[in-house]
């Protein structure tokens, strides 16, 4: 048995979950346009913002999936919590009293996920801009400790480096997230550059997250309804990062940016190993022909590709027997332990149990990394100061735990 502070490194703040007056209170010049929630006389209750639907709000009492057996259930239900309409997550008590249930001091928290839909690039700046300000201000202030905000960035280099400038400067920013599935162009076009160059400079760690709503989930219309499409989201979520993640090497960013740290979430870590593996050998293949590319200005890939990704890459997972026997793969400080919560695919409110069955025959010092210690490493957390700590069936003693 050990006890120590575990932070969570992917945690959600979803549009249906935010309070009703994120974006009108602090958008009030765009007057109607600003995001604000609907609740018709029949059906859900949503968001809409500019004419455009983003989404469902669950604020409202008795309009979620109507009566019957749900076709999905979130932690919330695992959790014996049927009234959702308190907006647990977006109310930093209530999310702190599930924090607490849980045994967990910090959440990295996420916020929706390629909600902000406009072809207005003003309108989507203040939209980014406002939901970044409420998190810092008025959510994340609740308790800084231990809500940490994710901020989230536009999907375009120039927009994201605008809002990342505008964020580094009023500082409180730890992370920043990059949708990566929606983002264009792709990494390797120059106009991403300042914005690798200000992660840098200002320390701010860079996030990709998965997401079940863009292209890749066109592959779901056709099987809607069907019990095989819940199967689609095991490809679909490797599907999303590849292409960057290979990017990311392949055109030399992370190498040409040794102080970039970028932390890939929720999308799994048991598929990373062989593509790094697949890249040193690709690696060699390129040096093996060195005297090819000398009258062709050189190879600029210097290091292996693994050694980059040791230095510079961090990966997330809830719930994982694979991850952990690849600990000597990723490295000693760069597996980071989440909850999810409230998601589907969250392991809320049973993170004590779930880790003792996945990480108990571990060594327990490479557990407090995992579970807390890395994460205070790369986001300069105390957890001296954490009140909240987990007892963990972790060592010798865990069967008579």
């Amino acid at each position: 048995m050990i006890e120590t502070a575990l932070v969570s490194c992917d945690d959600h703040l979803d549009l249906n979950m935010l309070p009703a007056d994120v974006w009108t209170r602090r958008m009030a010049s765009w007057g109607d346009r600003a995001p604000r929630v609907e609740v018709p006389d029949a059906g859900p209750a949503l968001w809409m913002a500019d004419g455009e639907r983003w989404g469902m709000w669950s604020g409202a009492k008795g309009r979620g999936f109507g009566p019957g057996p749900k076709p999905l259930h979130t932690a919330y239900d695992r959790g014996g919590i049927n009234d959702v309409s308190e907006l647990r997550a977006g109310n930093a008590a209530l999310r702190l009293a599930d924090m607490d249930r849980d045994q967990v001091w910090a959440h990295l928290v996420f916020g929706p996920v390629t909600s902000i839909r406009t072809q207005d690039e003003a309108f989507m700046r203040a939209c980014y801009a406002a939901y970044n300000d409420w998190l810092y201000e008025d959510f994340c202030s609740a308790a800084p400790d231990r809500l940490i905000g994710v901020a989230m960035l536009p999907p375009y280099p120039e927009a994201a480096y605008d809002e990342l400038k505008r964020l580094a400067e009023k500082g409180g920013c730890r992370q920043a997230n990059l949708q990566i599935a929606v983002a264009e162009p792709r990494l390797e076009d120059k106009r991403w550059e300042p914005l690798f160059d200000l992660l840098e400079q200002s320390g701010i760690v860079l996030s990709f997250h998965v997401t079940v709503f863009p292209k890749a989930g066109d592959a779901f219309d056709k099987y809607k309804g069907s019990p095989g499409a819940t199967f689609l989201h095991a490809k679909m979520f490797i599907e999303q990062f590849l292409d960057p993640f290979v990017d990311l090497f392949a055109w030399g960013i992370l190498e040409r940016h040794p102080k970039l740290k970028i932390v890939i979430a929720e999308s799994g870590v048991g598929w990373v190993p062989w593509v790094v593996e697949e890249l040193d050998y690709r690696h060699w293949r390129l040096w093996e022909c060195k005297d090819f590319w000398d009258d062709k200005g050189g190879i600029p890939h210097k290091m292996k590709p693994s050694e980059v990704f040791q230095r510079q890459v961090y990966g997330t997972f809830q719930q994982s027997p694979t991850a952990m026997r690849l600990t000597e793969f990723w490295g000693p400080e760069n597996l980071l332990w989440a909850s999810d919560y409230p998601h589907p695919d969250s392991i809320w409110p049973n993170s004590v149990r779930t880790i003792g069955e996945t990480m108990g025959h571990m060594d327990p010092e490479a557990v407090r990394g995992i579970v807390g210690g890395n994460a205070a490493k790369l986001y300069g957390l105390d957890l001296s100061k954490a009140t909240v700590r987990a007892r963990l069936p972790i060592g010798d003693d865990r069967a008579a735990a």
